[in-house]
């Protein structure tokens, strides 16, 4: 069990903790269908644009067991997806805010440091 205290559930089954900035208590509790109800509970649906870039996001975690800040994050989406989408506005305009922490949060993984 994670370190990390339950702040409130993602679902009605009490089955996914969440913690105060919504991230995943138990990273093993990830799935597409978790994710998509991340999504939906940030207001957010899916398109297959924004599942590219949670792939990127997981693949990249996967790697350097880290999630990507803002910077890495556009080198990773460029170097898998190509310069076209490898740009802070085309990941700005999927994920408005602060696309490394909602990429993450949506991917099943901790917040990305150097993220305020």
């Amino acid at each position: 069990m994670s370190d990390v205290k339950i702040y409130r559930y993602l679902d009605s089954s009490k089955k996914i903790g969440l913690d105060p900035e919504g991230y995943l208590v138990e990273q093993s509790a990830w799935s597409k269908s978790v994710a998509e109800l991340l999504a939906s509970d940030e207001g957010l649906v899916l398109t297959d644009e924004h599942w590219e870039l949670i792939d990127v996001v997981r693949d990249f975690y996967q790697r350097y067991e880290m999630a990507p800040a803002m910077r890495p994050l556009v080198k990773a989406t460029k170097n898998a997806l190509g310069e076209e989408k490898g740009t802070s506005i085309y990941l700005m305009t999927l994920f408005p805010g602060s696309p490394p922490k909602r990429i993450a949060r949506l991917a099943g993984l901790p917040k990305p440091t150097n993220c305020l």
